[in-house]
């Protein structure tokens, strides 16, 4: 008898608290002038947002940045190489013995 008035006392329980979990119905309404124009403008907002995200990865995905730090470090060192050719020869004009 115990154990039947503790499942009783469960099940009530559990009844009880499931009611509480009911989601509120949205009530349809209608939608004002200015909802509509604000909503109209919010999806071309993230309509614009979506596209350039979508640019912006198809260019990283074309690795340019990796491929404009190789060409500046390609060019920096060519740049200094014939630099110090240069101020070699400068030196060797100036300095003669």
């Amino acid at each position: 008898m115990n154990k039947l008035l503790v499942i009783t006392g469960l099940v009530a329980l559990l009844a009880l608290s499931a009611e509480s979990f009911r989601m509120p119905r949205q009530a349809e309404e209608e939608q004002g002038t200015l909802t509509k124009i604000t909503g109209t403008i919010r999806s071309y907002y993230d309509n614009a947002v979506n596209t350039a995200s979508g640019y912006l990865d198809s260019i990283k995905g074309l690795k340019l940045e990796e491929k404009a730090k190789n060409i500046y470090t390609d060019t920096t060192t060519v740049v200094s190489t014939y630099a110090g050719i240069l101020h070699d020869q400068m030196y060797h004009i100036i300095y003669q013995k």
